[in-house]
């Protein structure tokens, strides 16, 4: 009985999370060959089969050199049962659909040179209106008939669009895999240190390149700088852009040699090398920065091909992710507190806060994070250009999934699911603390780090969910600060721990004592005490 049940609930959840768009799907055939192009029409005026089998066939009449504001223009015998295809102007699209319907025709097909936008009416004209109706843009039509020539044969249709998409998982996956896996390589990296005895001093970089940050009022003043820093990309977003493409190409290169050849050590591969002069070169060195480099180049080159770049963009963010986590670390619990809930209030003020003060009602976060040219969907009505527009840059900040259910929106402009850096790299500097304490401690069973991941998990469900209900976009800070915050807190507090927890370390170890801790947590880990 609960199988049935759960199955029921589930369909009921997916076909509740189907909606019609605005965008549709022109299936142009000759019988050899086939072509599909972006239309788009109001699905509560003239709704459309939601499959391209149920969709009706008809011929296609060319009428392009008529706007069909006067029946006199066609003749009855030409168009009768077929689909029409004039250009737009000079009348009202209704006026166009009743001049088509008293011809008979079957469906009308609206060339344009101007931006795509619904067709509409007056309500009072809806009920009168039987055929469909949409909107294409003239150079499609002029592609395909330059394709077909004649015996054109044409079909409308308009999947529904399922808000619950398989990107989102894709993205889940992402998210989960980079801060768990960022999170291990820290503690990884503190265990080497520590059996090295290799601990370093303040807040300089240690022997193995890693940055620890201790400083209360150091945490602040970055905060600042982020703010600072937005701001500007909002003021001078077409001259900053640049500079952080730049940047990341730079520093995603690195981080992705940097994981590499971690990953090549672990399993032994490569440690060939030769000798230039007094130095010793690796070769898989060697090959490594070559491959990284040339990712990150044809990144760099192809940035703006939403069609298949967006791989690259994530590969080269989840090193990003990783090498940031592993190299930055936050030295206690307290330092966590501040960073995380300075920069939870920096998230909410930029995306809640900031429209109440912009001339266009747009928050600051979402302009720099989607740039200022942003088109497409504005409210409810959806905008197409019916020419190729010069690409707009976009700044490399986010994990980027093309949603695989859109089928026709992806065919008038690709659809993303997004995810941004701080997302995961800001949660997941606190995962990174649980477990280098979970090394500390000397807890085999890595509680802390378990715990904290799990926590994450939980909180970007939840940021979704609310996405999905709420239909807008929302800073994942506001949810995933709070769910790994008080989980970390609460592990500590049941076992008893929360001062250790809180106060961490400082790395501020004289040299003296070095000895004595390495031998400390040699004895320790070598005993068979689980925590």
């Amino acid at each position: 009985m609960e199988k049935p049940i759960r199955i029921f609930v589930l369909s009921f959840i997916f076909m509740a999370s189907q909606i019609n768009c605005q965008e549709a799907i022109l299936h142009i055939s000759n019988g050899d060959k086939s072509v599909e192009y972006c239309i788009v029409h109001n699905h509560s005026w003239t709704p459309l089969s939601e499959t391209l089998d149920a969709a009706m066939q008809y011929p296609l009449v060319n009428m392009i050199s008529t706007q069909l504001c006067d029946s006199s223009e066609v003749s009855p015998e030409v168009v009768q049962g077929k689909a029409l295809v004039v250009m737009r102007g000079n009348c009202d699209f209704s006026q166009k659909a009743l001049i088509a319907q008293r011809l008979r025709a079957k469906t009308l097909l609206i060339a344009s040179n101007k931006t795509l936008v619904m067709p509409s009416a007056n309500e009072s004209e809806y009920a009168k209106i039987q055929i469909p109706l949409a909107l294409m843009k003239y150079r499609d039509f002029m592609n395909a008939q330059q394709m077909f020539s004649e015996g054109m044969q044409v079909k409308l249709y308009s999947p529904p669009f399922s808000k619950i998409d398989p990107s989102i998982g894709v993205m889940l996956l992402i998210a989960i895999f980079t801060v768990a896996m960022g999170g291990y390589w820290s503690g990884a990296c503190e265990r080497d240190r520590l059996t090295a005895g290799t601990a370093g001093r303040g807040e300089h970089k240690a022997d193995s390149g890693e940055l620890y940050l201790y400083s209360p009022l150091k945490v602040v003043i970055l905060v600042a700088l982020m703010c600072g820093m937005l701001v500007l990309m909002y003021f001078f977003y077409s001259i900053l852009v640049y500079v952080i493409i730049a940047v990341f190409c730079l520093a995603s290169a690195t981080a992705l040699f940097s994981c590499l050849d971690t990953v090549m050590d672990k399993i032994g591969c490569g440690t060939a090398s030769f000798s230039v002069g007094s130095r010793s070169i690796s070769v898989r060195s060697l090959i490594l920065a070559a491959v990284c480099i040339s990712v990150a180049v044809v990144w760099g080159v192809y940035r703006n091909e939403d069609r298949w770049i967006w791989i690259l963009q994530d590969l080269l963010g989840i090193a990003f992710c990783l090498n940031f986590l592993k190299t930055i670390s936050l030295s206690n619990f307290k330092i966590c507190v501040i960073l995380l809930s300075l920069l939870l209030l920096y998230d909410v003020f930029f995306v809640f806060i900031t429209p109440f003060f912009t001339k266009d009602g747009v928050s600051i976060m979402v302009q720099v994070a989607l740039g200022p040219d942003v088109s497409g969907e504005k409210g409810n009505t959806v905008a197409i250009p019916a020419e190729p527009q010069a690409p707009y840059e976009k700044l490399p900040v986010v994990m980027r999934v093309p949603r695989f259910t859109a089928w026709a929106q992806n065919l008038c402009g690709m659809q993303f699911s997004i995810l941004g850096y701080g997302d995961i790299i800001i949660p997941g500097l606190l995962v990174s603390y649980c477990s280098r304490f979970d090394v500390w401690i000397n807890s085999s069973k890595k509680i802390y780090f378990f715990s904290c991941c799990i926590a994450y998990f939980l909180g970007i469900i939840v940021t979704f969910a609310v996405m999905l209900l709420s239909g807008m976009g929302q800073p994942a800070l506001l949810y995933l600060v709070p769910f790994t915050l008080i989980t970390s807190a609460v592990v500590a507090g049941c076992r008893r721990e929360i001062k250790q927890f809180w106060t961490g370390t400082t790395y501020e170890v004289r040299e003296s004592e070095k000895e004595f801790i390495v031998m400390q947590y040699n004895f320790c880990h070598s005993s068979s005490v689980a925590y």
